[in-house]
């Protein structure tokens, strides 16, 4: 069950919420801090708002981009492939239902924003127009930048948002996935007055986006089929993927690219990775001092770049690594740097429910090892620093964790007396007490 429909519909638009979300407004303008008797999604993210932004006041979308660069972005975007599903069960309902529906991507930026249009020319008052950046970063809790935060379906109603510009407003959102690697592609929204809030709305928008993901399941399949046996396209073709490269928690690399989920060697996931880390490119030299542990000559990663070339040219020259300098063609998205993305944007848990593990932990290349050490101990501190019991108990889940004496201490601390799952966390932290304990002499 989503978190949002713990409360039902009435009360979410109710007054005696809007009331008490309007006095911790007010108690927040008096330096009080976040009032405690706010729904808990939305005092926590309040509390991550604020590690952002000063106060409320300080909380503005500014546009991130011209409609020129707008244009080609969102067509290059994965979610433009499914557009037309977004359209055909949102937009045009919501256009007699007086909302609005808005797409974004997965750092919160909205790339569309369709649906009634006294709505849209209200909405501009606030800049919930294409091109805006509605991150928890830029405005503070909102149905978008929240659920891209939590990465879960959130609503918010009201005076719940953080930005009292839109106070008069109310919305739900779900983020989007990727069918082939889960990672996190956008968020799709709906924004209007309470009805935008109703337990039917948040079931509506799930729906949407649960047919929008097979959908481009549906695209992708047919993108690995023999070319002949494709069905012809339409006017334009949209790219339906967001190259990615996967390497948290796994001995190899997988990456996903061209309509295919190729295995790498050890080597190749390395090599990769560094090349994503580093756009603007590398000498053959540099990239030897950053992927080989011992001495290495420029002619042996030259050599190493050839094999890689001809096992990604098999799919497309979309990751085929560039020569003079090393670099890579375009952008590739890797797990272990959205993480690092997440958590420099407060988004903890999100970075957490994409974290698989270390990152290539056999690698012993200088620049991995930097990045294994970098993801884990901000993502450990993160979580402590957090000490939500659930989020606590995700992360001791982690193989990494059977030993952090630390964080099972914590999860003694914020865990209910009566909780079920404090037995095992009991049992856990008694025997590595014993496992660590110093022999006495």
């Amino acid at each position: 069950m989503s978190p949002s429909r713990s409360l039902a519909e009435a009360e979410l638009s109710s007054d005696a919420l809007q009331r008490r979300a309007f006095a911790a407004h007010e108690a927040l303008g008096r330096g009080a801090g976040v009032d405690g008797d706010l729904r808990g999604v939305v005092r926590e993210s309040w509390r991550r708002s604020l590690g952002f932004l000063r106060d409320p006041a300080a909380a503005e979308a500014r546009l991130f981009c011209s409609e020129e660069e707008l244009e080609a972005y969102r067509q290059g975007h994965p979610l433009a492939a499914v557009m037309p599903v977004i359209d055909r069960l949102l937009v045009q309902p919501s256009l007699a239902a007086g909302m609005l529906v808005a797409v974004g991507d997965e750092n919160g930026r909205l790339l569309w924003v369709d649906g009634d249009r006294e709505l849209r020319r209200r909405a501009e008052g606030m800049l919930f127009v294409p091109g805006a950046d509605w991150s928890e970063s830029t405005v503070g809790t909102s149905a978008p930048g929240t659920a891209l935060a939590l990465d879960r379906s959130v609503q918010i109603a009201g005076a719940e948002h953080f930005n009292r510009k839109a106070h008069p407003w109310s919305c739900t959102a779900v983020p989007v996935h990727d069918p082939d690697s889960r990672t996190v592609l956008g968020v799709v929204d709906i924004t209007g007055t309470h009805d935008a809030v109703a337990t039917h709305t948040l079931a509506l928008v799930e729906a949407a986006v649960a047919a929008a993901e097979a959908q481009l399941s549906i695209h992708r399949l047919q993108e690995r089929l023999p070319r002949a046996k494709r069905r012809r396209p339409g006017r334009t073709q949209p790219t339906l993927y967001r190259n990615s490269l996967q390497i948290l928690g796994m001995d190899h690399g997988v990456v996903h690219t061209g309509g295919a989920s190729l295995e790498l060697s050890l080597r190749h996931a390395e090599l990769l990775t560094i090349l994503a880390l580093h756009p603007e490119g590398l000498t053959a030299d540099q990239l030897a001092t950053m992927a080989y542990p011992e001495d290495a000559s420029g002619t042996t990663v030259r050599a190493e770049i050839l094999r890689l070339r001809k096992v990604l040219g098999q799919y497309g020259d979309a990751t085929v690594p560039q020569s003079r300098p090393y670099r890579l063609p375009g952008q590739l998205v890797v797990d272990a740097v959205q993480v690092l993305s997440y958590l420099d944007r407060g988004a903890h848990r999100m970075a957490l429910g994409i974290y698989r593990g270390p990152v290539l932990p056999r690698s012993q290349a200088p620049a991995i090892v930097r990045l294994r050490n970098e993801v884990s101990v901000l993502l450990r501190d993160a979580v402590l620093n957090d000490g939500a019991p659930e989020t606590v108990l995700q992360y001791l889940a982690l193989a990494e964790a059977e030993y952090d004496a630390e964080a099972w201490q914590l999860a003694l601390r914020v865990l209910p007396q009566r909780s079920p799952r404090r037995a095992a966390v009991v049992a856990h932290a008694e025997w590595l007490d014993a496992e660590l304990a110093v022999p006495s002499t």
